[in-house]
Parts: C-alpha cells; structure tokens; sequence
C-alpha cells in the first residue's frame, strides 16, 4: 500500500520544481503568453463603456480627462489580483470564493452579475447593430439578431485557442479612437492639464457620469472573466484537473502581470482618447445631451468628417465582438463554479449543457431587450446601480480570498496589491453611495 505521506511529499516536491524551473525566453514565447489580460482590458471599453464615455466628453468637455489616469492602477490590482487567483487556485472567482462563503450569498451575487450582464449584452448589440446600420443601411434589428446568433455561435464552436487569438485582434480595433482623437487635432496644454490636475465640472450630472465611468470601467464580469481565462489557459496546456492547475511559476505570474499592465493600459487610453474625440467635436459645438453611440457617430460626421464617424463605428463593432462574449461567458463561468457544472470553452455543448445554456440564455435576452421596447439609457443605468453596488461586496470577497496563505498555496497578492485594491474598494463604495445620494 502506497504510504500517503510519501505522495503528498513527492506532490510538494513536484510543485516546488516546477515553480522554481527556468522561464522560456524570446519574443515569440512573450507574445504568445499574452491574452487574457489584452483581452479582458479591451472588453471593458464595450459599446455601452464607449457611450458612457462619449457622453463624458460631450457634457463636460476635456474636464473628466484625468479620470482615465486614475482608474488605471485600480483596474490593474483589481484584475491582476483576479488573475492571480485564477492561476494559483486552479479555479475562477466564484470557485475560489466557495472555499470562503456560503453558496446562497455566491448565488446572489452570480444573479445580480447575471441580470447586469445580459442588460449589458443588449444594450452592447443595440450599440453594434446600429454601427452595422450605418455602414450598410440594413435595418438594425436584423443586425440584433445575426450579431446576437453569430457571436453565440463563434464562441461555442470554436476552441478556445481559436477563439482567444480572435479576441486579442479584435482589441487592435481600439485604436480606432486614438486615431480619431488625433485627426481632429486636440490643443495638447489644455489636454495636459485636465489630465494631471483632477477637478470635477462644476455642472448638474458630473457627480452621475463620474460614478458611471467608474462602475463600466471597474466592473464585476471583468472579475470573473479574468480569472476564468486563467483556468482555461491551463486546461488548453493539458491540465483538465483542478489539482493539477494549482500553484504558479514566478515567471508565469510576472509575465501575466505585465500582460494585464498592457491590457489595461489600452483600455484605459482608448477611454481617454473617447473623451478627447467627442470633447474637440461635440462638445465644442455645443451637442451636450447626446445619450446612445449611434447618435454620437451620426454627430461625428458632419463635425470631424467621415472618416472620424467611420473609425468611430468600426470600433464599436470590434469591441462588441469581444465584448459579448466576455459579458454572457463570465455569468455562466460564475454559475457553472457554483452548482459544480462542467465548465469551458473547449467542452462540447453536450459536456457542458448548464454553461452553455446559461452562455446563451444571457445572449438570447439580450436580443430580446431589443424587440421589447426597452430604452437603452434606462438599461444602462441600471446596469450601472446593480454594478455600482455588487463591485465593492465582490472586492471585498477577492481580497479575502487573495490574502489567505492556504486558499492561495502559499503565493497570496503582494502586500502592495492588497492596499490598491483595498483602497479601490473604498472608492466603490464611496461611489455607491455617493449615486444613491447624488
């Protein structure tokens, strides 16, 4: 009979060599390891993100430009901490917070994110399809439909490999609206200013739009996405038990860290850079009460020129396309970890009906929500008050999780990343309050 102890020797001694192996070198092996945190950053610039941006720089001007700078190293910790547990764990956010929780508050928690998300997968298709409209003429609700079918069928029929590499050149789309911002020509010493010297407009609404900006660019399917990503970038390497993704090599953890940090960085500039697109034309002439993307793209025209409106909805069509899946994917992720369902990209539909199921159902109703009158702007408030309020409870959860020795195998969040995001959980919860209040 083989003596227990001896096993779990041998199993320690296996994790500690392959933490400490040597790290794979060259650029090729780099790129290849970035992904999920690329892919991640860009989702959070989806259509709904772009509008709330746009109407940022169209009511207040270049003024909330700072607020792209000071979001930046709060989404950092907060996804590279997600990260973090996805790769140490060997299991995603509502996986990890099992261990720590009782399933009837993880339950809560993964309806609100569920409800929240799907309102965030129509308004993102209505956003699409009405980019689709403007390029091609074809009535948008047929649009809601193929986009809705198609992105559905994409992410289940692909592998994840396939469709990783997919959603990593889709965030090259952000560039769009640095290219915009630049073509019509910003004057840089005001640009300067309000980006590194924070002030608030001192006009009705700016109390609303920054807590908007916060929760769209802080928001909790990010959390899970993140971390899921992780897990799966461990299954499609072989490693289909839990027990075999626990623990993290040193050099696997920086290199994502750095992953994250250009990720996150692309977000957070394309945010500045809608901002500054929509500050220069609509702002300056004077079109202030602008709400959805599509009325923001017909308004670029006649001010920027066709070629700014067209970059502009190129855009809104790549970002929606990685967006959605991020979107229905982290609810079913969530879902999945709770009730113990087989779960992943690369399953078959018939392995993994409940993820499936969960998967199309939030992008059914999505679709839905565009046939049923439902107006977008409300949607999205909402989407931001359901977020506003589960963002900091989930922070919350995390940064327990993040910090326990046993749960994190002895490789918890460095004491730095456990101050930014503790710090980024009072600021969610300040936020919360203050949209209740305000």
């Amino acid at each position: 009979m083989t003596d227990p102890n001896k096993v779990d020797v041998r199993e320690a001694q296996r994790r500690q060599a392959a933490r400490e192996a040597p790290r794979p070198v060259g650029i090729r092996a780099f790129w290849k390891s970035l992904g999920p945190g690329i892919v991640t950053g860009a989702a959070d610039d989806d259509p709904s993100g772009i509008a709330t941006y746009s109407v940022a720089g169209a009511q207040f001007g270049t003024a909330l430009l700072w607020t792209a700078l000071f979001t930046w190293p709060l989404m950092l910790a907060v996804q590279t901490m997600c990260a973090r547990i996805g790769m140490v764990t060997g299991q995603g956010i509502a996986g990890a917070l099992r261990h720590k929780f009782p399933r009837p508050v993880l339950l809560i928690a993964a309806i609100s994110l569920f409800i929240a998300n799907t309102i965030n997968v129509g308004a993102d298709l209505t956003g699409m399809a009405d980019a689709a409209e403007l390029l091609t003429g074809v009535n948008s609700r047929i649009w809601v439909i193929v986009l809705g079918v198609g992105i559905a069928t994409a992410t289940i029929r692909l592998r994840y490999a396939t469709l990783a590499r997919g959603l990593k050149w889709l965030a090259l789309t952000l560039v769009a609206y640095a290219i915009t911002a630049l073509y019509v020509g910003p004057t840089w010493s005001i640009v300067a200013h309000d980006t590194f010297v924070p002030s608030m407009p001192k006009v009705g609404g700016a109390w609303a739009t920054l807590v908007a900006i916060l929760g769209t660019t802080i928001s909790p399917y990010l959390f899970f996405w993140q971390a899921s990503q992780e897990v799966e970038e461990k299954k499609s390497l072989g490693q289909r038990r839990v027990e075999d993704r626990v623990g993290a090599k040193p050099y696997e953890i920086t290199r994502r860290g750095i992953d994250i940090t250009v990720g996150t960085f692309f977000s957070n500039a394309a945010m500045f850079f809608i901002i500054l697109a929509t500050a220069l034309t609509l702002h300056r002439a004077g079109m202030t009460k602008l709400e959805t993307s599509r009325e923001v793209a017909e308004a670029l025209r006649p001010l920027a020129g066709r070629f700014a409106s067209l970059l502009y909805t190129v855009g809104l069509l790549g970002v929606g396309a990685l967006a959605i899946p991020t979107l229905a994917g982290s609810g079913a992720y969530a879902f999945a970890e709770i009730f113990g369902w087989r779960q992943g990209m690369d399953e078959p539909y018939n392995r993994a009906p409940g993820f499936y199921a969960a998967f199309i159902c939030s992008v059914a109703i999505g679709v839905g929500l565009n046939f049923a009158r439902v107006n977008p702007v409300s949607a999205l408030y909402w989407t931001a008050v359901i977020n506003g309020v589960l963002a900091p409870f989930l922070l919350v959860g995390i940064l327990i999780a993040a910090s326990d020795r046993q749960l994190m195998n002895d490789q918890p969040s460095s004491r730095l990343g456990q101050i930014v995001v503790g710090l980024t959980t009072a600021v969610m919860f300040a936020a919360a309050i203050g949209m209740f209040i305000f």
